[in-house]
């Protein structure tokens, strides 16, 4: 069998959404499907305002220079994608790593607080693979420092504690829409907020510094430029497919966590593997399935390598963002972060989709199973 990492889950109410921007002939960039897309992102999570991007990477960016967050230093963790500290660089701030904890691979509180100084604007935690982190501890951090909290989610959209989804917690935070996410856009992102004046300062950032009170393409009144921006707009023709997407997230995450508690149920039985296990209470996405080995990275690669020999594709998600050439040997970052080392050397993704067959499920059992039995420990 040949498994990918992940396939699209897509129908033909998404190529009708698309195809009808399409033959309008009319707002192929921002216009009424991005305005109604951000409604429909903000009624979800329960918030006053969604502002959609071309990336989530440009979101984060955003909501960064919306939080007038363009010095100081700002504590992230090293255990994510690159694009999380990037974008404070890109922003005029600097990335402080700090640790992270076992339960949900996300931030530490405690390691967070000692990384707290007079210089810390704010707090980036990230949802890693689809789970809610340790949220409601670095709220009350963030809280306590009188911080700026910025929920990096883009791994998340429609995970929860309890009844509260992520994305609801901080300042704002930011959702990715890129292809292999649960609501899917190819490429995309937003950022949810209560706050009016981070909202108006958002729609600034992406449109060039614009003041946007009316539809640029269908007037000729002049409309002024008040601050510097970016064009990080979202265009109709991508609005449009994630409004059809956004209608289908229960049945999406319903799929991915079925397929995911068949894998969980399978590998549990495997000697040296750790599925995945959130904290009681907490409603896990399964964007990603991530597995943890216990003897460590050579065990790690060799799984891997074996994997990919009988066609299953796996990835690390994620090497640590410190030991990357360019913050390592261009920033001259040194870290302690031992937690991150060791579960960084562990951790492996497998194939989760929601067309995911059960005969595909078994395949990857299987091919974990004969990984260990013939001894590549």
């Amino acid at each position: 069998m040949k498994i990918p990492l992940f396939k699209i889950y897509w129908d033909e109410e998404d190529v009708r959404a698309v195809s009808e921007v399409i033959r309008s002939g009319m707002y192929w960039t921002t216009g009424p499907k991005s305005k109604e897309f951000e409604k429909n992102i903000a009624d979800y999570l329960g918030m006053k305002h969604a502002v959609v991007f071309n990336s989530g990477t440009s979101a984060l960016h955003a909501a960064l220079l919306a939080h007038r967050i363009k010095d100081g230093e700002v504590i992230v963790p090293s255990f994510t994608f690159i694009a999380t500290a990037n974008v404070l660089l890109m922003a005029g701030a600097k990335p402080v790593f700090a640790d992270i904890e076992t339960k949900t691979l996300g931030l530490d509180p405690e390691d967070v607080q000692k990384k707290i100084t007079s210089k810390t604007k704010a707090i980036i935690p990230v949802h890693y693979g689809g789970s809610p982190c340790l949220i409601r501890e670095l709220e009350e951090v963030a809280e306590d420092h009188k911080l700026c909290l910025i929920e990096d989610a883009a791994e998340s959209f429609g995970a929860r504690i309890g009844k509260e989804k992520v994305g609801s917690f901080g300042d704002s935070a930011m959702i990715s829409f890129c292809q292999n996410k649960v609501v899917t856009t190819g490429e995309g992102g937003a950022v949810v907020t209560d706050s009016q004046e981070a909202c108006k300062r958002l729609k600034l950032v992406r449109s060039h510094g614009r003041l946007e009170n009316m539809d640029y393409f269908s007037t000729w009144k002049e409309m002024d430029y008040v601050d510097l921006g970016y064009n990080y707009r979202m265009s109709d023709i991508t609005a449009a497919l994630g409004i059809s997407q956004l209608k289908k997230i229960d049945k999406l995450v319903g799929m991915r966590r079925g397929n995911a508690a068949q894998m969980t149920k399978r590998l549990s039985k495997v000697k040296g593997v750790v599925p995945p296990s959130p904290p009681k209470g907490y409603y896990h996405i399964y964007q990603m399935y991530t597995i943890r080995m216990k003897n460590g990275r050579k065990a790690r690669d060799d799984l891997a390598e074996h994997l990919g020999e009988i066609g299953v594709s796996t990835k690390v998600y994620f090497y640590p963002v410190h030991s990357t050439h360019f913050y390592k040997n261009v920033l001259k970052y040194r870290c302690k972060l031992p937690v991150t080392e060791k579960l960084s050397q562990q951790v492996l993704s497998f194939p989760i989709y929601p067309s995911m067959t059960t005969e595909e499920i078994e395949y990857i059992a299987q091919g974990v199973e004969s990984f260990q039995k013939v001894g590549k420990k």
